[in-house]
């Protein structure tokens, strides 16, 4: 299995620090507002990374936090006049929310960044032992100049980023020793929440935040997996590397992941633009698995344009796929032989290379677009090799690898069986039976008139030598 390693900048085959077992961190959303989509193409792409990984053999503890003491909080917490933890707090709740729907697992860990405070404390302290953080007047940077290897991620040419600073210099800038010198502690301004601390009252900087709740959720300094967007690569992830090897002598993580950016309709999502779109937005027109598919149906270092044309086909493409298994389970419910031919044993031998076909394409960096595809290669020889001349055993068996493949990816293509699919299906069971009693009638207008009405409401029927046979649109 290889990663491309945003660090050494080719892929690598992936071998963990302890045989078995994988540390992972993944940086979680600042959390003052609905998350939006280009929050959620990480969530889905590392939640997948998570889940192959599991599916390889691994036991994964997954860390994610939610930054949940910020400048965006804090405006937000002023304009509704209500405190920082409660925005947060709401925010969260919203988040996780979204997560299940988009069929995002849990975190093995969520942490809060208010809760580690401590642990940002004593770093930020042992940093200055160590000559890397100096205090100007409540105000602690890290000295970027001490540390060697800094930019080593970002493979970017210091010098000309330490010009460029120069020639943009903001207010308070000039008390930093270098340009590129970065805030691990801020003091308190009238309105914000703050933390008592040796330098003062106060709260921590953005970039310590990941390096601390790393250490402590992962148990080690070298964690096995570092990933989030590539606009975090500088100057996020670059300054919790200089700040976490300052402390611990170690490299911070063995390989670095990014996915690439999200736009829509070919433009950045930005508010200015007015094409900010919220995953709660979306969910109020596609089933937020439409949103998942499409978002792993290209390789997640890839840019990505979201549009309605492609979410569409991304609606389309899915539904395919859930035709498919209803379809194998018809089968398998209807099926007049029970047990396997001779014949089908063979054709379950040569199933298996879709599943070797998606395999590679997974171990080759995550190559969920190939992974898709391959899971298309199964539906066409399921659509070909079980109908409805096909036994109980291999209709079930073509089904079950379908969405055992489809869930690895975090894809649900099957009926899940709960109260409403069952109300759903009684009723329009219910309605079939009307339909088939108007054309025994031969009332055909009425018979029409019952599948138009389904139709409408996204259920397309289908009339078989085995009887009359629905699916979603």
């Amino acid at each position: 299995m290889k990663f491309y390693n945003t660090m050494d900048k080719k892929k690598e085959e992936f071998v963990p620090i302890d045989p078995g077992e994988v540390k992972m961190y993944v940086c979680g959303p600042t959390v003052y507002n609905l998350i939006h989509i280009g929050n959620a193409r990480p969530m889905i792409v590392f939640d997948t990374c998570r889940r192959y990984l599991e599916y390889k053999g691994y036991k994964v503890n997954y860390v994610s936090n939610f930054t949940d003491v910020d400048d965006k909080i804090i405006k937000k917490a002023n304009e509704e006049g209500v405190s920082a933890e409660e925005i947060s707090t709401r925010y969260i709740v919203e988040c996780k929310k979204d997560m299940a729907d988009m069929n995002v697992r849990p975190a093995t860990t969520h942490p809060l960044a208010t809760q580690e405070i401590d642990g940002m404390i004593a770093l930020i302290r042992d940093l200055e032992k160590k000559g890397y953080a100096y205090n100007v007047n409540g105000t602690v940077y890290f000295r970027t100049r001490k540390d060697e290897g800094y930019g080593k991620l970002s493979h970017k040419n210091l010098d000309d980023l330490r010009s460029g600073f120069r020639d943009l210099k903001v207010s308070g800038e000039e008390e930093k020793e270098d340009p590129l010198d970065f805030v691990l502690w801020k003091p308190k301004k009238e309105g914000e929440p703050s933390w008592d601390s040796p330098w003062g009252p106060g709260r921590p900087g953005w970039h310590t935040e990941c390096c601390v709740m790393a250490k402590k959720y992962l148990g080690s300094p070298t964690i096995d997996i570092h990933a989030g967007g590539e606009d975090l690569i500088f100057p996020h992830h670059e300054n919790e590397i200089a700040q976490s090897e300052a402390e611990n002598g170690v490299p911070f993580a063995r390989y670095w992941l990014h996915n690439a950016f999200l736009n829509i309709d070919n433009r950045k999502m930005s508010k200015s633009l007015g094409n900010f779109k919220t995953v709660r937005e979306i969910g109020e027109h596609y089933d937020l698995q439409v949103l998942r598919f499409f978002m792993l149906s290209a390789h997640y270092r890839s840019p990505l344009n979201f549009s309605a044309e492609i979410m569409e086909s991304a609606k389309n493409s899915l539904e395919r796929i859930r035709n498919a298994v209803d379809k194998l389970a018809f089968y398998a419910e209807n099926a007049k032989a029970e047990e396997l031919s001779e014949g089908e044993k063979a054709k379950l031998e040569e199933m298996k290379k879709y599943r070797a076909a998606f395999e590679a394409a997974m171990d080759d960096d995550l190559n969920t677009a190939d992974a898709i595809a391959a899971i298309f290669d199964l539906v066409r020889f399921g659509n070909t090799e079980a109908r409805d001349n096909a036994s109980a055993a291999f209709a079930e068996a073509v089904k079950k690898e379908i969405v055992s493949l489809c869930d690895i990816l975090g894809l649900i293509v099957e009926n899940t069986g709960n109260d409403v699919d069952k109300a759903l299906e009684e009723e329009i069971e219910k309605k079939i039976a009307e339909r088939q009693a108007c054309k025994k009638a031969r009332d055909y207008a009425g018979a029409d008139a019952i599948r138009d009405e389904l139709a409408a409401k996204g259920i397309i029927l289908e009339d078989t030598r085995e009887g009359c046979k629905w699916h979603r649109a």
